[in-house]
């Protein structure tokens, strides 16, 4: 019995040796990338790679072997993917200076990353890691791991080979922040500021930003372990918004689908729509095309471009503005509605073929959920109202050089890119004052719940709506759809609008004080644009004083988590107590 117990402790001795191993070469990967080596020093971190390669290779063999539960045959199939990518490594290592097209199609460090990477996925999330003993709450968890992941791709902005002339930890926060809320403001130029690894390092934080560390850590730690604790479950499910805790890795899994697939696609149309743009190599084409869909879908608003999509090139490609509008539309809508959305679009589908085939089916009549239906009435009155508005205040303004349907693409793409994207076909700065209050109108509305987007959100604004037009037919209730909204869901509509106009209203009087040089629609515009995560700006950000930009940074945290989270996190919450007092009306008008 005492030695099995020696083995086992030798064994789990081995696990935490592995996985701290990976967690150094992950650090080493890091100063790899952002320092120049000295050969000394790139022999000694190749050296280790190929240690921590061997261990991790020595821990798969032992987990084969001790593992009582049989291995499920996705980990079997992880396992032959990363010991093929490290064989590459190594073969790769070993032709150096020979004439081998497969081999040298990548350097064998490239090779030994990705190896290294794929160890480090799997050694994390197999850690026997439960929430059950953490007193913490969903809010702290949701908060901490946006505020780590800022803290730590602002550390990584500051690698010297991640700019080409070195950047301050303000400026490097700002932007850190604005990828992870994919907001988009910049007070440094993306294109010219930061090096190809800056900007890969800002479009990852994007990525990651737009889906949430949680969502990746939750679906590796589910694909490896194959489950998960009861309580680690409810946490996840109370941050991804699902309605079933069984189904919480369902939902995190289709996400994540949709996510990648509709940034492929979106990338090879890219791609295909921008041939006639300059680019001096097709790797440089590619990346374009990938660094624009992450940041479309994501609503972040980043361009690898200093004009962005204003550039002269970009400004007339119809085609490619539409492809932007379209992917920038479907992740502000919200994953929830996505999904529902493909789950009537199948029911629908299926109902009519067999329709045709004079088969009889049960059609389900509320597939389509009402939450879909009010976000997706409210998003589509919004933009053709606004597309509207923008087409004919701006007609002979900032649409002026556009013509036929080029004026209308512009004008819709302006009316959306508030909710929450960013980029820009047309001058922001040339914008009426009628234009600009629109715009800033939409921002403050920005994209759904549930999505990449920021704002007070389109079901909030309707819940508003759908409230005062109650009260002037003098109902005491709201009811839409044969349905009735519940008052928990009113109240919270009411509380998101005031702690925005609470939030937005304290940073412009803040940088009020800060920048008095900048006119107070400038700020305004700048602290609704922050605040619901859109990116505009009318030219001021990168002038802004040290302290102004710290505000920005924190109206953009609290309007990507939001001030509910917050509250949450940090307010003890009121037992339920078995009383009630009387009612009172109070005087409002």
């Amino acid at each position: 019995m005492k030695s099995l117990l020696k083995y086992l402790i030798k064994i789990s001795a081995l696990y935490r040796l592995s996985f701290t191993f990976s967690l150094l070469a992950i650090l080493l990967i890091v100063i790899d990338f952002g320092f120049n080596q000295v050969v000394f020093s790139q022999r000694v971190i190749t050296t280790f790679f190929f240690i921590v390669i061997f261990l991790n290779f020595s821990n798969a063999i032992v987990r084969y072997f001790t593992e009582r539960k049989p291995l499920r045959f996705k980990i079997i199939l992880f396992d032959i993917i990363t010991l093929s990518v490290i064989t590459l490594a190594i073969l790769t290592f070993f032709s150096i200076g020979k004439t081998n097209i497969i081999l040298n199609y990548f350097h064998y460090k490239d090779w030994i990353r990705l190896g290294i990477f794929l160890i480090f996925i799997k050694e994390v999330t197999l850690l026997k890691f439960s929430l059950k003993n953490i007193n913490v709450n969903p809010a702290q968890i949701f908060i901490f791991s946006f505020f780590s992941v800022i803290i730590i791709g602002a550390l990584l902005l500051m690698l010297p080979n991640a700019t080409y002339t070195g950047i301050s930890f303000v400026d490097a926060l700002f932007t850190s922040t604005s990828a992870v809320c994919v907001t988009g403001l910049i007070v440094v130029d993306t294109a010219t500021y930061f090096t190809h690894l800056g900007q890969t390092i800002i479009m990852v934080l994007i990525q990651i930003g737009g889906l949430g560390i949680i969502t990746f850590v939750a679906y590796f730690s589910y694909f490896f372990k194959g489950g998960s604790s009861y309580k680690n479950q409810l946490v996840i499910s109370d941050l991804s918004n699902s309605e079933r805790i069984g189904e919480v890795f369902s939902l995190i899994k289709k996400v994540l689908f949709i996510t990648f697939s509709i940034e492929f696609f979106g990338a090879i149309l890219i791609f295909y729509l921008t041939e006639n743009f300059y680019f001096s190599s097709y790797y440089e084409h590619f990346y374009f095309s990938v660094f624009h869909s992450i940041s479309a879908f994501c609503n972040a608003g980043f361009s690898t471009l200093s004009n962005g999509l204003f550039d002269i090139g970009l400004r007339f490609n119809y085609l490619f503005q539409i492809t932007i509008i379209l992917l920038f539309i479907i992740g502000g809508l919200g994953f929830p509605i996505v999904v529902n959305l493909l789950k009537y679009l199948k029911s629908f589908l299926k109902h009519n073929f067999l329709r045709i085939l004079n088969i009889n089916s049960n059609k389900k009549p509320w597939v389509l959920t009402l939450n879909s239906r009010i976000i997706l009435i409210t998003s589509f009155l919004l933009t053709i109202i606004g597309s509207i508005l923008i087409y004919f205040i701006e007609y002979n303004n900032t649409l002026v050089d556009h013509h036929g349907i080029g004026k209308i693409v512009a004008a819709i793409f302006t009316a959306t890119t508030p909710r929450t994207a960013g980029f820009n076909t047309i001058d922001i700065l040339n914008l009426s004052t009628a234009a600009t209050l629109i715009i800033i109108f939409l921002m403050w509305i920005g994209a759904s719940p549930g999505s990449t987007g920021g704002g007070i959100k389109t079901s909030t604004f309707a819940i508003a709506t759908l409230n005062f037009i109650s009260l002037t037919r003098g109902k005491t209730r709201i009811e839409v759809f044969r349905r009735e909204i519940s008052e928990i869901t009113i109240r919270r509509a009411f509380a998101a609008i005031v702690l925005s106009l609470i939030t937005i209203g304290f940073g412009i009087f803040l940088i009020s004080i800060f920048d008095k040089d900048k006119s107070v629609i400038s700020i305004a515009f700048e602290c609704f644009s922050a605040f619901s995560t859109v990116g505009l700006s009318i030219g001021i950000t990168s002038s802004l004083t040290v302290y102004s930009k710290l505000v920005i940074v924190c109206i953009m945290f609290i309007g990507r988590v939001s001030l509910f989270a917050i509250l949450f996190a940090f307010i003890k919450k009121e037992k339920y107590k078995n009383y009630a007092y009387p009612n009172e009306e109070i005087t409002i008008n």
